[in-house]
């Protein structure tokens, strides 16, 4: 048994468009998660034509993700941060502040893109840093940096529902700390911008947490909770997150590169992080407050 879920941006899902497909693949009753903007049906076999529908949807503004009934309810989030759990890329702000903004944006969308090694991208876009007051980075969080839509209701009703949130970052820990404890999540890890003296040095601390350290996350934090890989939700945007992506139950490529969606199952162009929700089967009356 399979569920197809249906996911748009509020008001923005069709009823007749929803009742249509469920029509033409032969599937359950409709049921609505939220009204016009997600749904889902059961299907007794996985349609053969499913990716010509969703690139026919994705035209009208519609997600669609067609996954196993059973399991779907997961007992974990992983999640990125940077234009994941919020809408920014830390290092461009902090980058746009030191007066090397743009220089600096290049290198990151090539490294998000898999163009470039994440490791020598993040120490040379670090490198131009240098000479920066640490005192900076709490500017930045507090006038550039915005939390992703939905993200609050994501976190809350997962761990309402028992759930572990762990925010995995190839950003810095010097944000993850703040965005981790605004959202309500349960670890978070990170890289360490090194300072002296209130500066910025322009160095990393040494090993960098990269695609490879986001997979060990995974597996480290399923065996300390003693749970499977498979009961894990994972949401990234970039090609450090692939590996992640791959190895848990759900990988869902949010907003994502489209590198990094194309070797994606899930795909999430339109809904915000709450569409991580409705893919579990969760309707909006059953969203923690956030």
């Amino acid at each position: 048994m399979h569920i197809a879920t249906l996911i748009a941006r509020p008001g923005g899902l069709d009823p007749a468009l929803a009742e249509a497909l469920r029509n033409a693949w032969g599937g359950g009753d409709l049921q609505w998660l939220s009204p016009d903007e997600a749904a889902e049906f059961a299907l007794a076999e996985l349609p053969g034509n499913r990716w010509d529908v969703w690139q026919d949807l994705q035209g009208q503004g519609v997600d669609l993700v067609v996954q196993p009934a059973e399991g779907r309810r997961k007992k974990m989030l992983l999640a990125d941060m940077d234009s994941t759990m919020i809408r920014q890329e830390c290092i461009d702000e902090l980058a746009e502040e030191a007066g090397v903004g743009a220089h600096v944006k290049e290198i990151t969308a090539r490294a998000m893109n898999g163009e470039l090694d994440f490791e020598g991208a993040l120490t040379e876009r670090v490198g131009l840093l240098k000479g920066l007051e640490e005192a900076v980075i709490a500017r930045v969080l507090e006038s550039r940096i915005t939390l992703m839509p939905g993200g609050p209701e994501l976190v809350a009703t997962m761990r309402a529902q028992g759930g572990y949130a762990a925010l995995v970052s190839g950003g810095f820990t010097a944000f993850t700390a703040v965005i981790a404890g605004r959202l309500g999540f349960d670890e978070n890890r990170a890289n360490t911008l090194l300072s002296a003296e209130g500066v910025l040095t322009g160095e990393v601390a040494q090993p960098i947490l990269g695609r490879d350290a986001k997979v060990r996350a995974l597996e480290e934090i399923t065996a300390k909770l003693g749970i499977s890989e498979a009961d894990v939700i994972a949401v990234g945007d970039g090609a450090n997150d692939l590996g992640m992506l791959g190895r848990a139950g759900t990988g869902v490529a949010l907003h994502a590169k489209p590198s990094v969606a194309a070797e994606c199952e899930v795909r999430v162009n339109f809904g915000d992080l709450t569409a991580l929700l409705y893919l579990q089967g969760y309707a909006r009356d059953e969203f923690a407050a956030a």
